[in-house]
């Protein structure tokens, strides 16, 4: 059983927990790293807190914020986390079939309950495809 790490600041919540459920009901080990309470807390430090883990097991991983805008900024710093803030099923499979992303994000007030149970399928669902694409992967971190 594959395991997926999932994290949201108070905004996501709502969205975690019903994601969390979905992925546990198609036999995904879900591991929170994020708040479960509606008080106020900072995006950063649960993102990194989810980046550390993707990192050290390979497995993907979900961060949520309002909009996904600063969850994805914070894991993009990480050198071995390519995440996409994706809107659609669309951007969900390119995301992993052309950009190998290990991390999805989410904004909680942009994407709606359904839209986002689809868009995580799709990104679970799909694979990197490699070829042309890895020797760009290999391109983002070039030395300074």
């Amino acid at each position: 059983m594959q395991s997926i790490h999932i994290a949201s600041d108070h905004t996501g919540v709502d969205l975690k927990t019903t994601l969390a459920e979905h992925l546990g009901k198609k036999g995904f080990t879900v591991v929170n790293h994020g708040t479960d309470s509606s008080d106020s807390c900072d995006y950063p430090v649960l993102a990194h807190k989810l980046c550390a883990a993707v990192e050290a097991s390979g497995d993907p991983g979900i961060l949520i914020c309002g909009t996904g805008l600063g969850v994805s900024i914070a894991a993009n710093r990480h050198p071995d986390i390519r995440a996409a803030l994706c809107t659609t099923e669309l951007h969900a499979r390119m995301a992993r079939q052309h950009n190998n992303a290990n991390v999805l994000c989410l904004g909680a007030r942009i994407t709606g309950v359904e839209l986002a149970k689809a868009i995580v399928d799709a990104f679970m669902e799909n694979t990197f495809e490699g070829g042309r694409h890895q020797r760009r992967l290999d391109m983002l971190n070039l030395p300074a």
